[in-house]
């Protein structure tokens, strides 16, 4: 099968005669601004500066070279510095709807690539129950992961748990002080959050209870066998068993759970290291690492005068250890952006060191998760410290409840009603979040987020749906759509063009949001190849046409149909095929 956009590059390389890497490097095909222009256009400025030629004149040579094109090429015209080409339609649907239906890449997994990326995400804090702050990062990473993977790279996804430190210590002193074992064994996450909540509140009156739990952590460092490493064991356990709920209904799996606790035995050599690299220095007592140099003014502590450890000395082991084990080309940091000063440091310290490790490490920030409050109409960031902490799980039941009514309303006969409503409310949360830019904040909007009209998740699944119906209604075997393929005019799906030039989008989107670390790009682009099927079947009939034109539009529906789930498998979305 021909890849059309390949195929035009080599044909502009030929007829320039293009032989060196960079002049190959600069043949970037993009769709222009404007489709009427053409289905993917090349600007000349960076191959005209390489020749010395005026980037007009070097684009009327390429044009007057390729001339009436060839079975790929339909046309070829020049718009000042830029060339537009334009494909012969029945070679564009037999690329786009051949290869998705028969997972062709880019459409299906690609080839390995030889790359291998760590993905650090999630990374809940445990004794605490997991609320809407975990979200993003889930959901980002995660994604990461599945893109990546489609890219053909190696994947080692990490759950770097929140399981050692001065927040557990605070947990542990509220236990210890507050805690009621009747309450702990009905409900532990709750309770134990019940207790992180009451910290907050009574350290302000009684700042030693820091002090407290600064011993209880120093206690649990001693590696020895007391009530401190009980507990820390028990909670441990508790809350992996309580995470699972969440992470099997967003769809999330990990391939190393590996918390900052595994760590404990590690961060003495990499102290060490950091030591005999010259950096380390003491400073008031703590030994810390000094980064003006890089323009960072705040040094990196890592050990504290009392001898403790602190989350950049389990993070700079963890980075040891995972270039060691897994020999990554790109280590991201799926972490909130109000968390950028610690990575600078992260990575300021390994450059002391003289480390490469540090262009490895990429920090993947991300915006806030916002709510409405009520009473002032103004979005507020969801924070628990108030104890008005919202909890994942209670969330996805209400978004499961809503759409349960919606279906109750529109569709009461609608088969396994039940684990649609699972379907479409949990992905409906996950796309909302994974709509916009990463950076962004994202507003919770229960109404905007089960639209079955506006650019969401649910319009999206729909459009899923509504394609299996056709192909049901057809007679075809959902499971078995590459039959679709037999005998195709591609000729007939000249008329599909905004389908198909959507579809062509697919590969260079997949790479971008690799490279970017950016899943929107996907979800976009789901979003637009709804719009553009939902478009064609308001005008296209398909069940009524003439057999051949039939079966070239079924093909086109089966391709569609199988590309929505793919991208919104990659986001971690279910698509149904009812609804």
């Amino acid at each position: 099968m021909t890849d059309l956009r390949q195929h035009v590059a080599d044909r502009i390389a030929e007829a320039l005669g293009v032989s060196t890497e960079a002049e190959k490097a600069a043949i970037q095909l993009t769709p222009p601004k404007n489709r009427a222009h053409g289905d993917v256009a090349l600007g000349m400025f960076q191959l005209a500066k390489m020749r010395g030629i005026a980037p007009p004149a070097l684009a009327e040579e390429l044009c007057a070279k390729l001339g009436d094109g060839d079975a790929v090429i339909e046309s070829v015209q020049t718009a000042g510095p830029f060339v537009n080409i334009r494909y012969r339609r029945a070679a564009l649907a037999e690329q786009m709807v051949g290869g998705v239906l028969t997972d062709a890449a880019p459409f299906g997994p690609a080839t390995p690539s030889g790359r291998t990326i760590v993905i650090d995400f999630s990374s809940p804090n445990i004794a605490k129950p997991f609320h809407m702050g975990h979200l993003r990062s889930t959901v980002i990473g995660a994604s990461l992961c599945r893109i990546h993977r489609h890219v053909g790279d190696t994947v080692h996804g990490v759950n770097h748990l929140g399981d050692w430190g001065m927040p557990f210590a605070k947990m542990m002193t509220a236990w210890m002080r507050f805690g009621d074992e009747a309450e702990l064994k009905k409900a532990p996450m709750r309770h134990m959050f019940d207790l992180y909540v009451r910290y907050g509140q009574e350290v302000k009156q009684h700042p030693e209870l820091d002090a407290e739990a600064a011993a209880h952590f120093k206690a649990l460092e001693s590696g020895e066998d007391n009530e401190e490493r009980r507990m820390w064991q028990f909670l441990r356990d508790e809350s992996l068993k309580a995470f699972q709920g969440p992470y099997d209904r967003l769809r999330v799996t990990f391939d190393h759970m590996t918390g900052e606790s595994f760590y404990e035995d590690k961060m003495e050599p990499a102290m060490e290291r950091v030591s005999v690299a010259g950096v380390l220095e003491i400073d008031d007592g703590a030994e810390v690492v000094k980064l003006e140099e890089l323009g960072i003014k705040v040094p990196c502590i890592l050990r504290k005068t009392d001898g403790t450890t602190l989350y950049h000395t389990r993070d700079l082991a963890a980075a040891f250890y995972r270039d060691q084990t897994f020999q990554p080309d790109r280590i991201l940091y799926v972490v909130g952006a109000e968390q950028r000063l610690h990575f600078e440091q992260l990575k300021g310290v390994l450059k002391r060191m003289g480390e490469a490790l540090a262009d490895k490490i990429e920090h993947v920030p991300f915006g806030l998760i916002l709510a409405r409050n009520e009473e002032s109409g103004k979005w507020e960031k969801f924070a628990s410290r108030g104890g008005n902490a919202i909890f994942l799980d209670e969330v996805l039941d209400e978004a499961v409840g809503q759409v349960r009514r919606i279906i109750a309303d529109k569709n009461p006969d609608l088969p396994d009603a039940d684990a649609v409503a699972e379907q479409v409310g949990v992905g409906a949360i996950v796309f909302n979040d994974l709509k916009n830019s990463r950076i962004k904040d994202v507003k919770f909007d229960w109404e905007q987020m089960l639209n079955f009209d506006g650019e969401t998740g649910p319009y999206v699944q729909y459009a899923v749906a509504r394609l299996a119906s056709i192909l049901e209604k057809s007679g075809v075997d959902l499971d078995a759509t590459t039959a679709l393929l037999e005998g195709v005019d591609w000729e007939h799906l000249a008329d599909a063009d905004e389908v198909l030039l959507t579809m062509a989008e697919f590969g260079p989107a997949v790479q971008r949001a690799a490279e970017q670390s950016e899943p929107s790009v996907i979800t976009n682009l789901m979003i637009q190849l709804a719009g553009s099927i939902h478009a064609y079947l308001k005008e296209h009939h398909v069940l009524r046409a003439e057999p051949e034109v039939r079966a070239a539009r079924l093909a086109l529906v089966g391709a569609a149909r199988r590309l929505l789930q793919t991208g919104l498998g990659l986001i971690g979305v279910a698509a149904p095929d009812s609804m």
